[in-house]
């Protein structure tokens, strides 16, 4: 990585410097993480866990202090955690920073996740996805009605895309609701909720009372039981258009994962439309494009960017039948693929080919 001149006689002017390096470098987390004799610092570029400097104690101290004045977290607790958050201005744009501690061993580490309005609300079409799966999204986007998931783990991109599609049916007449766990992006045109189980507002009941608000999309961050899952589904039942995420491995285990949760697959398969399952894949700089064999595929230099390895699952009349009938992930991939489903490994595939990215690369993500 590039090196940084860093100011480490002022936690003020470090943090004013890190908070500019990161936009500029499309870096999403920044971790300070105390040893014995210094402070760890590295950040996420790109999906990947990068080293940048050892800074001091001391040097660590001030900066924590003032991160946590700007977050609104208590300065004089160290040994339990805290979560917050502040902003700070990049060029045409705020940058909203989500703050987290926990007590470690040498110290307090402290971890900063940078939601940046460049990359979070993108066009559609700019995700990088093949021309026929962006086809399809556009289309499952016009919708009246139905359940769209978007599965993958943690720092995938599915609220990028979720936004994307949300963003795409803004101003087409319909009232767009969302009920997010926290809030990352504000986007114009629609009515943003954020969960609060300090209330007694989580997803389950904040969805029943979203349905009261008479909506024709509703965005559910992320389904995590039973409760949520049935309401989610009834709801696509009874003429909303209904998106949300799923922590599972690819797009088919979703359908017994929701399963296994308990949701009838009487409701579940009539109001299932699509899955989209994704990881986010690090692309070849233009040097490395034109010179594959020059390019080391393990070097973070190779790389200058990242889209979205993706494969989508059509819900057609074979595949509701399945659901139906209870049948395993096995089964309904036969089918699947019958049908024309690629994997993220076989688009992994294509896009070596077409020197996006490289097959190591595929390699770490969809494996």
């Amino acid at each position: 990585m590039e090196e940084i001149k860093l100011n480490l006689l002022d936690g003020q002017e470090l943090l004013k410097e890190l908070e500019q390096y990161t936009v500029l470098k499309g870096i999403s987390d920044i971790h300070f993480s105390p040893e014995k004799e210094y402070v760890r610092l590295e950040v996420r570029q790109f999906g990947v866990l990068r080293r940048l400097v050892n800074i001091s104690q001391n040097e660590y101290s001030q900066l924590i202090r003032r991160v946590k004045f700007s977050s609104k977290l208590k300065l004089n607790v160290t040994d339990i955690p805290q979560d917050g958050q502040y902003t700070f201005s990049a060029p045409g744009r705020t940058v909203n920073i989500r703050v987290a501690t926990i007590p470690s061993r040498f110290g307090e580490t402290l971890t900063l996740r940078l939601l940046d309005p460049q990359k979070g609300i993108v066009p559609l079409k700019d995700l990088g996805f093949p021309k026929e799966i962006h086809s399809s999204l556009a289309e499952l986007a016009n919708l009246p009605n139905g359940l769209i998931l978007v599965t993958g783990p943690t720092g995938s991109g599915k609220t990028t895309t979720l936004y994307a599609l949300l963003n795409s049916m803004v101003g087409k007449e319909r009232n767009i609701i969302t009920l997010e766990n926290p809030i990352e992006y504000e986007l114009p045109g629609i009515v943003q909720s954020q969960v609060d189980p300090d209330h007694d507002y989580n997803f389950a009941n904040g969805l029943r009372s979203i349905l009261r608000h008479d909506p024709d999309v509703i965005l559910v961050g992320e389904i995590r039981d039973l409760e949520t899952a049935q309401t989610a589904v009834d709801a696509a039942l009874t003429g909303h258009l209904v998106l949300s995420t799923l922590h599972t491995n690819n797009a088919i285990e979703s359908i017994p994962r929701l399963l296994s949760m308990g949701v009838s697959p009487y409701t579940f398969a009539p109001s299932l439309r699509a899955i989209l399952g994704q990881r986010l894949v690090r692309t070849l700089s233009d040097k490395c494009k034109q010179e594959t064999a020059a390019c080391d595929p393990l070097s973070h230099e190779t790389y200058d960017g990242q889209t979205a390895l993706p494969e989508l699952l059509i819900i057609t009349p074979a595949i509701r039948e399945l659901i139906l009938l209870n049948e395993t992930a096995t089964v309904i991939s036969k089918q699947a693929k019958k049908e024309g489903f690629r994997t993220m490994s076989e688009w992994g595939e294509i896009f070596v080919k077409e020197k996006i990215t490289s097959r190591p690369e595929v390699t770490r993500v969809s494996m």
